[in-house]
């Protein structure tokens, strides 16, 4: 073999390790998206009935707080689209807009 070969071989073999290390890497990291986003959806869907039950109570600061809980769920569902970022797939915009006309007809 020439030193050209041996150099290319030793560049290929070098870039192949840390390519595949670097691909092991983002899947680890898109496990974990997937999961973060799992427990963020669990999280929105309670945040969703909370927001379902009547308050009986007319204190402002109840309904304050009623106001934050909202703004929170908007938030979560915010901070998932943005991890998922998927193409082809709704936006946040989209999907409260949806949310909004759904927690209406209720």
């Amino acid at each position: 073999m020439t030193v050209l070969e041996i150099i290319l071989l030793l560049t290929t073999i070098f870039f192949a390790f840390f390519s595949f290390k670097f691909a092991i890497i983002i899947l680890r990291v898109q496990e974990a998206i997937e999961e973060c986003l799992d427990a963020i959806d669990s999280k929105y869907r309670r945040l969703s009935e909370i927001i379902k039950i009547p308050v009986f109570f007319d204190s402002p600061e109840i309904k304050s707080i009623i106001n934050e809980i909202s703004h929170t769920k908007d938030i979560v569902l915010y901070v998932a689209s943005r991890l998922s970022n998927s193409i082809g797939e709704k936006s946040s915009n989209d999907l409260l807009e949806e949310d909004s006309i759904s927690t209406e007809e209720d």
